[in-house]
């Protein structure tokens, strides 16, 4: 297949960016933020850099405040010294020609109290412990339970607004191209939407509606940073990771879909499948046509896609763009390896989740390759 007929290399507008391609980089938790202070460094410039040939990168998941950080060694944008490590990666970014936005990340109650400011409990709209899900709080400390979470106070539902519009701002001061609003994979947001973790019984639970209105407080509020065209909404509607359910995920998640089209976001990212790459009985094709029901902009499609799978279903209509995750973090060239039809590098996941440079920037392309051969 020529470039100009492959779907995956047809140009995209994503509001006022033009993508070259549509294989966009998945965000990745890697956790390998300099400490103390959770620090964006070098190393991690190198290694987004080194992937600048996606159509867009969206980046790790990033915390927008102390109370929003579940995991050791993953980056936040709530310190002025935070916003100068994500300035080297930007910078690197864009020296490559690439383009990136930022995913604004509050965990919920998805935090141990060893992680969170005073050891206070984890906040949630619920105070449900989260059955099975773990989290990592040291080098040390291996994969330890989460605790049962405290409910927050309606009174605090608008700090937690403002802290998702001052991470909006450090993204902006950070010189990325836009943001993502992380509503997914069972962190705070999503546990305001899902049914199985909102038992609240006032404005911000029951409901459809209520669940939402935190939620799109949150997208107004960065909207009002960065415009409508820079902002994106990442869900997960039939994910179950972090012990995570819904009533009836085609109704909640093409109601989202139809206020964030009201609202004029740029793009809506789907995990299309649990999180984990399960989707053995197919994707949740009712649940993704009540969101491109709803939601008339950009669609990201994501969930272990291949290529050709990829290819498919742009072509058929079914998503405009493409996120890859796991090919991503093993071959920074993998733009390049789709157009040739290349092989790719396997990944190591044992070395996903921190560590130095090994299973993280020394991946080799194609051309480093061939000078190896």
């Amino acid at each position: 297949m020529s470039n100009q007929n492959d779907p995956l290399f047809q140009p995209h507008h994503l509001g006022e960016l033009a993508l070259p391609n549509r294989i966009l980089m998945s965000p990745l938790t890697r956790s390998r933020s300099s400490q103390p202070g959770d620090i964006p460094n070098d190393m991690n410039a190198r290694y987004y850099q080194q992937r600048a040939s996606a159509g867009l990168i969206l980046s790790e998941a990033t915390q927008v405040s102390p109370q929003g950080k579940g995991y050791a060694f993953t980056p936040g944008i709530h310190s002025q010294e935070q916003i100068e490590g994500w300035k080297k990666v930007t910078g690197a970014v864009h020296m490559a020609g690439g383009r990136i936005h930022m995913q604004l990340w509050h965990v919920g109650r998805i935090s141990h109290p060893d992680l969170q400011p005073n050891g206070e409990k984890p906040v949630a709209p619920s105070a449900i412990k989260p059955e099975g899900a773990k989290t990592f709080i040291s080098a040390d400390s291996g994969m330890v339970d989460i605790p049962e979470p405290r409910a927050l106070e309606i009174a605090e539902m608008t700090d937690i607004v403002e802290q998702y519009r001052q991470g909006a701002l450090n993204a902006k001061e950070a010189g990325f191209d836009g943001v993502e609003v992380h509503a997914a994979n069972g962190y705070l947001l999503d546990q305001f939407i899902k049914s199985g973790s909102n038992h609240r019984t006032d404005e911000y639970g029951g409901s459809v509606e209520n669940r939402l209105r935190l939620p799109l407080m949150v997208v107004e509020a960065v909207i009002d940073v960065w415009g409508k065209d820079k902002v994106g909404v990442r869900v997960s509607p039939t994910g179950s990771f972090n012990a995570m359910d819904d009533d009836n995920p085609a109704e909640t998640f093409g109601t989202f879909a139809r206020h964030l089209n009201d609202l004029g976001i740029a793009y809506i990212e789907v995990v299309e499948d649990s999180f984990q790459g399960n989707h053995a009985n197919g994707r949740p094709e009712e649940v993704i046509d009540a969101i491109r029901a709803g939601f008339k902009g950009t669609y990201i499609a994501n969930g272990a896609y291949t290529a050709d799978e990829a290819r498919k279903r742009i072509d058929e209509g079914r998503c405009d763009l493409v996120t890859f995750g796991r090919p991503f973090i093993a071959n920074p060239d993998l733009p390049e390896r789709f157009r040739q039809n290349a092989p790719l590098n396997d990944w190591d996941d044992s070395t996903f989740y921190g560590g130095d440079e090994h299973g993280y920037t020394d991946y080799p392309t194609l051309i480093e390759l061939e000078k190896s051969a």
